[in-house]
């Protein structure tokens, strides 16, 4: 339907009409991120402010390759500084956008499509740990990697061993989260797993 609603036991209301979000991410000063795969870019709204267009702070520079473009922009993670990491599905590779910034610094994959360690596959979930470690979904590949910042490979942790259905495999995996114990939880996507 093009729009993002809160839910809750009372009458919704529509907060953002008119977007094709893919997907959204809260800080903790109050604003909400969402992702707009059709238009290339991450917009930002303060929570209780939603008659305007947002900022934008991803992309917004039409589909493209460029340090200031997006293609396909998925999941949105939000650091404790404000940085916006974005997963650039069809760059196959993930974006870091400082708060303020005019472009986006790679921070994984980046050198096309494929199956090295310095390369991802259509890249969906991102977790960003408070070492600044990035973990990436990486779709294409099943698997999850983990990047350090100025790193041009990653490391994979989970998957990596082709697409299946055993202990070690992933199928297309497409989002994670951590707990607090530091445990990882994957959303193996087409095996209909956790």
């Amino acid at each position: 339907n093009r729009r993002v609603i809160p839910w809750s036991n009372q009458k919704q209301q529509i907060l953002i009409h008119n977007i094709d979000c893919s997907r959204l991410a809260m800080d903790k000063h109050g604003f909400l991120y969402v992702s707009n795969w059709k238009k290339n870019e991450v917009k930002r709204w303060k929570i209780g402010e939603y008659n305007n267009e947002g900022i934008v702070v991803a992309g917004g520079n039409e589909k493209g390759n460029q340090l200031n473009q997006l293609n396909c922009p998925t999941f949105v993670f939000v650091d404790e500084d404000q940085s916006v990491y974005v997963s650039d599905c069809n760059n196959h590779r993930v974006m870091k956008w400082r708060k303020d910034a005019k472009e986006g610094i790679v921070m994984a994959g980046g050198d096309g499509k494929g199956g090295n360690l310095n390369q991802l596959f259509s890249p969906q979930g991102i977790f960003v740990d408070n070492l600044g470690q990035i973990y990436v979904a990486d779709n294409g590949n099943h698997r999850i990697m983990r990047w350090c910042e100025r790193k041009e490979e990653g490391v994979v942790v989970v998957g990596g061993n082709g697409k299946g259905n055993e202990s070690n495999q992933l199928n297309s995996p497409t989002g994670l989260s951590f707990d607090d114990e530091g445990n990882l939880y994957v959303a193996d996507w087409l095996n209909h797993r956790i």
